[in-house]
Protein backbone atom coordinates (compact mmCIF):
# COMPACT_ATOMS: atom_id res chain seq x y z
CA UNK A 1 0.00 0.00 0.00
CA UNK A 2 1.27 3.78 -0.70
CA UNK A 3 2.04 5.95 2.19
CA UNK A 4 -0.50 8.40 1.03
CA UNK A 5 -3.09 5.99 0.84
CA UNK A 6 -2.08 4.56 3.99
CA UNK A 7 -2.39 7.54 5.30
CA UNK A 8 -5.96 7.95 4.19
CA UNK A 9 -6.89 4.62 5.37
CA UNK A 10 -5.86 5.41 8.98
CA UNK A 11 -7.33 8.72 9.02
CA UNK A 12 -10.28 7.17 7.94
CA UNK A 13 -10.83 4.51 10.85
CA UNK A 14 -9.82 7.18 13.00
CA UNK A 15 -12.92 9.25 12.27
CA UNK A 16 -15.41 6.63 12.18
CA UNK A 17 -13.64 5.58 15.38
CA UNK A 18 -14.46 9.38 16.89
CA UNK A 19 -17.60 8.83 15.66
CA UNK A 20 -18.62 5.83 16.78
CA UNK A 21 -17.17 6.32 19.90
CA UNK A 22 -19.46 9.58 20.24
CA UNK A 23 -22.53 7.67 19.45
CA UNK A 24 -21.82 5.02 22.47
CA UNK A 25 -22.99 4.16 25.73
CA UNK A 26 -23.91 7.17 27.56
CA UNK A 27 -22.85 6.42 31.38
CA UNK A 28 -24.48 8.54 33.79
CA UNK A 29 -21.86 11.07 35.28
CA UNK A 30 -22.55 9.63 39.01
CA UNK A 31 -22.32 6.03 40.03
CA UNK A 32 -22.14 3.86 42.34
CA UNK A 33 -19.72 3.97 45.01
CA UNK A 34 -18.79 2.67 48.57
CA UNK A 35 -18.64 -0.44 50.17
CA UNK A 36 -21.63 -2.36 48.22
CA UNK A 37 -22.01 -1.11 44.81
CA UNK A 38 -25.06 -2.30 42.48
CA UNK A 39 -23.09 -3.21 39.72
CA UNK A 40 -24.92 -3.37 36.00
CA UNK A 41 -24.58 -5.94 33.78
CA UNK A 42 -21.54 -6.18 31.34
CA UNK A 43 -21.85 -3.96 28.07
CA UNK A 44 -19.56 -4.72 24.94
CA UNK A 45 -19.10 -3.21 21.74
CA UNK A 46 -16.55 -2.16 19.24
CA UNK A 47 -14.66 1.10 21.34
CA UNK A 48 -16.22 2.25 24.49
CA UNK A 49 -17.78 5.82 24.47
CA UNK A 50 -14.27 8.46 24.69
CA UNK A 51 -14.56 12.30 25.81
CA UNK A 52 -11.08 13.92 24.90
CA UNK A 53 -9.65 15.92 28.01
CA UNK A 54 -9.11 19.43 26.47
CA UNK A 55 -6.32 21.12 28.39
CA UNK A 56 -6.58 25.10 29.26
CA UNK A 57 -3.78 27.05 31.04
CA UNK A 58 -5.22 28.27 34.69
CA UNK A 59 -4.71 31.65 33.90
CA UNK A 60 -6.10 33.05 37.35
CA UNK A 61 -7.70 30.03 38.72
CA UNK A 62 -7.13 27.94 41.07
CA UNK A 63 -9.15 24.67 41.92
CA UNK A 64 -11.90 24.89 43.93
CA UNK A 65 -11.99 23.80 47.94
CA UNK A 66 -14.05 23.64 50.71
CA UNK A 67 -15.03 26.46 52.60
CA UNK A 68 -12.21 27.18 55.71
CA UNK A 69 -9.51 25.83 53.13
CA UNK A 70 -7.20 27.65 51.04
CA UNK A 71 -5.32 26.00 47.99
CA UNK A 72 -2.08 27.76 46.83
CA UNK A 73 0.07 26.20 43.90
CA UNK A 74 4.05 26.25 45.16
CA UNK A 75 5.49 24.61 42.48
CA UNK A 76 4.82 25.50 38.72
CA UNK A 77 6.36 24.32 35.11
CA UNK A 78 7.51 21.29 36.61
CA UNK A 79 8.34 17.71 34.35
CA UNK A 80 5.08 15.16 35.29
CA UNK A 81 4.98 15.44 38.67
CA UNK A 82 3.43 12.15 40.25
CA UNK A 83 3.40 11.12 43.59
CA UNK A 84 5.11 13.81 46.58
CA UNK A 85 6.61 12.95 49.73
CA UNK A 86 6.84 15.11 52.96
CA UNK A 87 10.46 14.58 54.51
CA UNK A 88 10.45 14.71 58.21
CA UNK A 89 11.65 18.33 58.06
CA UNK A 90 8.99 19.42 56.37
CA UNK A 91 10.57 19.63 52.58
CA UNK A 92 8.68 18.09 50.07
CA UNK A 93 9.95 15.73 47.32
CA UNK A 94 8.34 15.44 43.96
CA UNK A 95 8.93 12.71 41.50
CA UNK A 96 8.86 13.67 37.52
CA UNK A 97 8.54 11.86 34.98
CA UNK A 98 6.96 9.39 32.18
CA UNK A 99 7.43 5.72 31.58
CA UNK A 100 6.05 2.93 29.61
CA UNK A 101 7.31 1.28 26.16
CA UNK A 102 4.14 -1.31 25.60
CA UNK A 103 3.41 -1.46 22.06
CA UNK A 104 0.05 -1.36 20.32
CA UNK A 105 -1.73 -4.63 20.12
CA UNK A 106 -4.80 -3.63 17.91
CA UNK A 107 -5.77 -0.69 15.68
CA UNK A 108 -8.18 0.32 19.00
CA UNK A 109 -4.93 0.49 21.01
CA UNK A 110 -3.55 2.86 18.66
CA UNK A 111 -6.80 4.63 18.18
CA UNK A 112 -7.11 4.61 22.36
CA UNK A 113 -3.65 5.97 22.67
CA UNK A 114 -4.02 8.92 20.19
CA UNK A 115 -7.04 9.79 22.82
CA UNK A 116 -5.55 9.89 25.77
CA UNK A 117 -2.48 11.48 24.45
CA UNK A 118 -5.04 14.68 23.95
CA UNK A 119 -5.56 15.35 27.79
CA UNK A 120 -2.18 14.82 28.57
CA UNK A 121 0.87 17.28 29.18
CA UNK A 122 3.30 18.36 26.23
CA UNK A 123 6.13 18.13 29.03
CA UNK A 124 9.34 16.31 28.75
CA UNK A 125 9.99 13.66 31.23
CA UNK A 126 11.57 14.88 33.98
CA UNK A 127 13.38 11.57 35.41
CA UNK A 128 14.57 12.96 38.85
CA UNK A 129 13.21 14.42 42.21
CA UNK A 130 12.87 18.46 42.62
CA UNK A 131 12.88 19.55 46.53
CA UNK A 132 10.65 21.87 47.25
CA UNK A 133 11.35 23.89 50.69
CA UNK A 134 9.32 26.46 52.93
CA UNK A 135 12.02 27.94 54.88
CA UNK A 136 10.55 29.90 57.47
CA UNK A 137 6.88 28.33 57.19
CA UNK A 138 5.26 31.08 55.65
CA UNK A 139 3.49 28.89 53.17
CA UNK A 140 5.92 29.63 50.51
CA UNK A 141 8.15 27.61 49.52
CA UNK A 142 11.16 29.67 47.78
CA UNK A 143 13.06 27.11 46.91
CA UNK A 144 12.95 24.34 44.06
CA UNK A 145 16.18 22.36 43.37
CA UNK A 146 16.44 19.34 41.88
CA UNK A 147 17.90 16.84 44.30
CA UNK A 148 18.33 13.50 42.09
CA UNK A 149 18.23 12.91 38.32
CA UNK A 150 18.86 11.08 35.83
CA UNK A 151 16.21 8.75 37.18
CA UNK A 152 14.18 6.19 34.97
CA UNK A 153 10.59 7.11 35.68
CA UNK A 154 10.32 7.71 39.01
CA UNK A 155 7.31 7.38 40.44
CA UNK A 156 6.60 5.75 44.06
CA UNK A 157 8.58 7.72 47.09
CA UNK A 158 9.00 6.39 50.77
CA UNK A 159 11.11 7.36 53.64
CA UNK A 160 12.06 4.60 56.21
CA UNK A 161 15.55 4.00 58.03
CA UNK A 162 17.38 7.36 57.22
CA UNK A 163 16.87 6.35 53.52
CA UNK A 164 14.54 8.10 50.44
CA UNK A 165 13.30 5.18 48.25
CA UNK A 166 11.89 5.61 45.07
CA UNK A 167 10.41 3.47 42.67
CA UNK A 168 12.09 3.48 38.78
CA UNK A 169 9.67 2.09 36.55
CA UNK A 170 12.34 -0.94 36.19
CA UNK A 171 14.39 -0.77 39.94
CA UNK A 172 13.72 -0.06 43.31
CA UNK A 173 16.43 2.36 44.65
CA UNK A 174 17.65 4.44 47.55
CA UNK A 175 19.65 7.41 48.57
CA UNK A 176 21.29 7.75 52.18
CA UNK A 177 19.56 10.80 53.53
CA UNK A 178 20.74 13.36 55.97
CA UNK A 179 17.87 15.75 57.59
CA UNK A 180 18.42 19.57 55.13
CA UNK A 181 20.55 18.25 52.30
CA UNK A 182 18.90 19.65 49.26
CA UNK A 183 20.80 17.15 46.58
CA UNK A 184 21.51 13.71 46.64
CA UNK A 185 25.02 12.65 47.75
CA UNK A 186 25.69 10.67 45.36
CA UNK A 187 24.06 8.12 43.16
CA UNK A 188 21.23 5.82 44.23
CA UNK A 189 21.84 2.08 45.59
CA UNK A 190 19.73 -0.59 44.12
CA UNK A 191 17.19 -2.21 46.94
CA UNK A 192 15.25 -4.49 43.90
CA UNK A 193 14.81 -5.33 40.54
CA UNK A 194 10.88 -4.93 39.48
CA UNK A 195 9.66 -6.23 36.46
CA UNK A 196 9.60 -3.78 33.58
CA UNK A 197 9.40 -5.90 30.54
CA UNK A 198 6.51 -3.89 27.96
CA UNK A 199 5.25 -2.45 31.20
CA UNK A 200 1.89 -1.69 29.89
CA UNK A 201 1.56 0.08 33.70
CA UNK A 202 4.65 1.76 34.16
CA UNK A 203 4.18 3.46 37.21
CA UNK A 204 5.45 1.09 40.79
CA UNK A 205 3.59 2.61 43.49
CA UNK A 206 5.54 2.46 47.37
CA UNK A 207 5.13 2.84 50.76
CA UNK A 208 7.36 1.50 53.82
CA UNK A 209 6.05 -0.21 56.77
CA UNK A 210 5.47 1.78 60.15
CA UNK A 211 9.06 -0.22 61.55
CA UNK A 212 10.99 0.34 57.89
CA UNK A 213 11.72 -3.64 57.69
CA UNK A 214 9.64 -3.39 54.56
CA UNK A 215 9.03 -2.00 51.36
CA UNK A 216 5.87 -2.03 49.50
CA UNK A 217 5.67 -1.90 46.03
CA UNK A 218 2.39 -2.08 43.79
CA UNK A 219 3.28 -3.55 40.10
CA UNK A 220 0.50 -2.96 37.56
CA UNK A 221 -0.69 -5.37 34.74
CA UNK A 222 0.88 -5.88 31.31
CA UNK A 223 -2.88 -5.62 29.73
CA UNK A 224 -6.11 -5.02 30.25
CA UNK A 225 -7.45 -8.82 30.93
CA UNK A 226 -4.09 -10.73 29.53
CA UNK A 227 -4.52 -10.27 25.84
CA UNK A 228 -0.75 -10.93 25.53
CA UNK A 229 -0.84 -13.89 27.61
CA UNK A 230 -0.53 -15.09 31.23
CA UNK A 231 2.82 -15.48 30.60
CA UNK A 232 4.29 -11.89 30.50
CA UNK A 233 1.90 -11.28 33.60
CA UNK A 234 4.23 -12.92 35.70
CA UNK A 235 5.01 -11.26 39.14
CA UNK A 236 2.31 -8.43 37.83
CA UNK A 237 -1.09 -7.15 38.91
CA UNK A 238 0.26 -7.71 42.69
CA UNK A 239 1.81 -5.78 45.40
CA UNK A 240 5.61 -7.01 46.51
CA UNK A 241 7.00 -6.92 49.81
CA UNK A 242 10.44 -6.50 49.98
CA UNK A 243 12.95 -6.65 52.28
CA UNK A 244 14.52 -3.41 52.98
CA UNK A 245 18.03 -4.65 53.96
CA UNK A 246 18.30 -7.34 51.47
CA UNK A 247 16.14 -6.64 48.74
CA UNK A 248 14.16 -10.35 49.10
CA UNK A 249 11.05 -10.07 47.56
CA UNK A 250 8.11 -12.37 47.58
CA UNK A 251 3.91 -11.47 46.42
CA UNK A 252 2.00 -9.99 49.47
CA UNK A 253 -1.32 -9.91 47.23
CA UNK A 254 -2.14 -10.75 43.52
CA UNK A 255 -5.24 -10.20 41.62
CA UNK A 256 -4.79 -6.61 41.93
CA UNK A 257 -5.09 -5.37 38.29
CA UNK A 258 -3.00 -1.97 38.94
CA UNK A 259 -2.42 -0.92 42.25
CA UNK A 260 -1.21 2.55 41.41
CA UNK A 261 -1.05 4.03 45.26
CA UNK A 262 -0.31 2.47 48.54
CA UNK A 263 -0.79 4.23 51.94
CA UNK A 264 -0.62 2.71 55.87
CA UNK A 265 -2.97 3.68 58.27
CA UNK A 266 -1.85 5.31 60.54
CA UNK A 267 -3.99 3.90 63.54
CA UNK A 268 -4.37 -0.01 62.88
CA UNK A 269 -1.03 -0.23 60.05
CA UNK A 270 -2.94 -2.15 58.02
CA UNK A 271 -1.67 -2.01 54.17
CA UNK A 272 -4.17 0.18 52.13
CA UNK A 273 -4.35 0.70 48.19
CA UNK A 274 -6.03 2.33 45.61
CA UNK A 275 -6.85 0.23 42.66
CA UNK A 276 -7.83 0.89 38.87
CA UNK A 277 -9.82 -2.00 37.45
CA UNK A 278 -10.18 -3.36 33.65
CA UNK A 279 -12.20 -1.87 30.94
CA UNK A 280 -14.27 -2.35 27.84
CA UNK A 281 -16.94 -3.27 29.91
CA UNK A 282 -19.56 -0.05 29.71
CA UNK A 283 -19.01 2.62 30.90
CA UNK A 284 -19.98 1.79 34.69
CA UNK A 285 -17.46 -1.09 35.04
CA UNK A 286 -15.42 -2.01 36.27
CA UNK A 287 -15.31 0.06 39.70
CA UNK A 288 -12.07 1.29 40.75
CA UNK A 289 -11.22 0.85 43.95
CA UNK A 290 -9.73 1.54 47.79
CA UNK A 291 -9.24 -1.49 49.28
CA UNK A 292 -7.23 -3.00 52.70
CA UNK A 293 -4.31 -5.59 51.05
CA UNK A 294 -4.45 -8.89 53.09
CA UNK A 295 -1.43 -10.88 53.23
CA UNK A 296 -2.19 -13.72 50.86
CA UNK A 297 -4.61 -12.54 49.51
CA UNK A 298 -6.81 -12.71 45.98
CA UNK A 299 -8.43 -9.99 44.36
CA UNK A 300 -9.61 -11.33 41.09
CA UNK A 301 -7.53 -10.27 38.16
CA UNK A 302 -8.11 -11.21 35.64
CA UNK A 303 -11.02 -13.63 36.27
CA UNK A 304 -13.50 -12.11 38.18
CA UNK A 305 -14.46 -8.55 39.58
CA UNK A 306 -15.64 -6.95 42.62
CA UNK A 307 -15.50 -10.72 44.06
CA UNK A 308 -16.73 -13.23 42.51
CA UNK A 309 -18.35 -11.17 39.37
CA UNK A 310 -16.75 -13.07 36.25
CA UNK A 311 -15.24 -11.61 33.54
CA UNK A 312 -15.92 -13.91 30.21
CA UNK A 313 -13.42 -12.82 28.61
CA UNK A 314 -10.71 -14.42 30.07
CA UNK A 315 -10.05 -18.28 29.04
CA UNK A 316 -9.74 -20.61 30.47
CA UNK A 317 -11.44 -19.36 33.56
CA UNK A 318 -9.94 -20.49 37.03
CA UNK A 319 -13.25 -21.37 39.51
CA UNK A 320 -10.87 -21.82 42.44
CA UNK A 321 -9.50 -18.81 42.13
CA UNK A 322 -12.56 -16.65 41.32
CA UNK A 323 -14.43 -18.39 44.42
CA UNK A 324 -11.64 -17.35 46.71
CA UNK A 325 -11.41 -13.20 45.27
CA UNK A 326 -11.65 -11.13 47.87
CA UNK A 327 -14.21 -7.95 47.62
CA UNK A 328 -12.50 -4.70 47.61
CA UNK A 329 -13.93 -2.57 50.28
CA UNK A 330 -15.13 0.24 48.66
CA UNK A 331 -16.19 1.43 45.01
CA UNK A 332 -14.37 4.98 43.52
CA UNK A 333 -16.57 4.48 40.79
CA UNK A 334 -15.70 3.25 37.76
CA UNK A 335 -12.76 4.76 35.12
CA UNK A 336 -12.08 7.45 37.79
CA UNK A 337 -8.41 6.34 37.36
CA UNK A 338 -7.36 7.08 40.98
CA UNK A 339 -3.58 7.85 41.19
CA UNK A 340 -3.31 8.94 44.75
CA UNK A 341 -4.09 7.94 48.09
CA UNK A 342 -2.92 9.10 51.45
CA UNK A 343 -4.63 8.96 54.78
CA UNK A 344 -5.68 11.96 57.07
CA UNK A 345 -4.20 13.92 60.12
CA UNK A 346 -6.04 15.90 62.90
CA UNK A 347 -4.27 18.48 61.74
CA UNK A 348 -6.45 18.90 58.49
CA UNK A 349 -9.64 19.92 60.37
CA UNK A 350 -12.62 17.88 62.40
CA UNK A 351 -14.41 17.25 59.10
CA UNK A 352 -11.56 15.52 57.69
CA UNK A 353 -9.42 14.30 60.21
CA UNK A 354 -10.27 10.80 60.00
CA UNK A 355 -10.33 9.11 56.41
CA UNK A 356 -8.38 8.94 53.32
CA UNK A 357 -7.89 11.64 50.37
CA UNK A 358 -7.95 10.10 46.94
CA UNK A 359 -6.49 11.77 44.07
CA UNK A 360 -8.46 10.63 40.43
CA UNK A 361 -7.08 11.43 37.65
CA UNK A 362 -9.99 11.31 35.15
CA UNK A 363 -11.52 9.47 32.98
CA UNK A 364 -11.11 9.32 29.28
CA UNK A 365 -13.36 6.57 28.45
CA UNK A 366 -16.70 7.51 29.34
CA UNK A 367 -19.31 9.77 27.55
CA UNK A 368 -19.61 12.05 30.55
CA UNK A 369 -16.40 12.21 32.11
CA UNK A 370 -15.89 11.02 36.00
CA UNK A 371 -12.68 11.82 38.46
CA UNK A 372 -11.02 14.86 37.93
CA UNK A 373 -10.85 15.96 41.30
CA UNK A 374 -9.20 14.44 44.81
CA UNK A 375 -11.79 13.08 47.26
CA UNK A 376 -12.01 12.81 51.04
CA UNK A 377 -13.28 8.69 52.31
CA UNK A 378 -14.14 8.82 55.66
CA UNK A 379 -13.06 6.18 57.94
CA UNK A 380 -14.20 5.32 61.60
CA UNK A 381 -12.73 2.10 63.66
CA UNK A 382 -9.97 1.81 60.99
CA UNK A 383 -12.54 1.11 57.87
CA UNK A 384 -14.58 3.48 55.01
CA UNK A 385 -17.79 4.62 56.75
CA UNK A 386 -19.85 7.30 54.51
CA UNK A 387 -20.09 8.66 51.37
CA UNK A 388 -17.13 9.77 49.52
CA UNK A 389 -16.93 13.84 49.79
CA UNK A 390 -15.83 15.99 47.08
CA UNK A 391 -12.06 17.79 48.60
CA UNK A 392 -10.03 19.31 45.30
CA UNK A 393 -12.33 19.89 41.88
CA UNK A 394 -12.52 22.63 39.53
CA UNK A 395 -9.89 20.79 37.40
CA UNK A 396 -12.42 20.23 33.94
CA UNK A 397 -15.83 22.09 33.15
CA UNK A 398 -18.75 21.06 31.85
CA UNK A 399 -17.40 22.09 28.42
CA UNK A 400 -14.37 20.07 28.67
CA UNK A 401 -11.81 22.47 29.06
CA UNK A 402 -9.60 20.62 31.48
CA UNK A 403 -7.11 22.96 33.36
CA UNK A 404 -5.39 19.84 35.76
CA UNK A 405 -5.75 16.34 36.77
CA UNK A 406 -4.50 15.28 40.05
CA UNK A 407 -2.24 12.48 41.06
CA UNK A 408 -0.34 11.79 43.82
CA UNK A 409 -1.49 12.99 47.53
CA UNK A 410 0.32 13.14 50.50
CA UNK A 411 -0.80 14.70 54.36
CA UNK A 412 1.40 16.74 55.74
CA UNK A 413 0.65 16.06 59.63
CA UNK A 414 1.16 19.54 60.34
CA UNK A 415 -2.04 20.27 58.62
CA UNK A 416 -1.77 20.14 54.67
CA UNK A 417 -2.47 18.30 51.69
CA UNK A 418 0.19 18.14 48.80
CA UNK A 419 -1.51 17.24 45.01
CA UNK A 420 0.72 16.81 42.19
CA UNK A 421 -0.70 17.81 38.82
CA UNK A 422 0.53 16.59 36.13
CA UNK A 423 -1.63 18.58 33.39
CA UNK A 424 -0.25 21.80 34.10
CA UNK A 425 2.63 20.48 35.93
CA UNK A 426 1.85 21.64 39.39
CA UNK A 427 2.15 20.74 43.13
CA UNK A 428 -0.68 22.34 45.17
CA UNK A 429 -1.19 23.14 48.79
CA UNK A 430 -4.71 22.81 50.41
CA UNK A 431 -4.40 24.40 53.92
CA UNK A 432 -7.33 24.87 56.54
CA UNK A 433 -7.32 28.78 57.22
CA UNK A 434 -5.67 30.41 59.97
Amino acid sequence: MKPLKLVTVLSTALSTALLLAACGEKGAATQARGPDPKLPAPERGLLPSMKIAEPESWGDRKPIVPKGYTITAIATDLQIPRQTLVLPNGDILVAEGRGGNAAKLKPKDVIAGYIKAKGTTKAKSGNRLTLLRDADGDGTYELKTVFADNLNAPYGLAFANNKLYVANQDELVSFDYREGQTKASGAPASVAKLPSEINHHWTKALTASPDGRFLYVGIGSNSNITERGMEVELDRAMVWQIDAATGAHKPYATGLRNPTALAIHPETKQLWAVVNERDELGPDLVPDYLTSVREGGFYGWPYSYWGQNVDPRVKPQDPKKVAAAIKPDYSLGSHVAALGVSFSAPAMGAAYANGAFVGEHGSWNRAQPVGYKVIFVPFANGRPSGEPVDFVTGFRDDDGKTRGRPVGVTVDPRGALIVADDLSNTVWRVVPAR
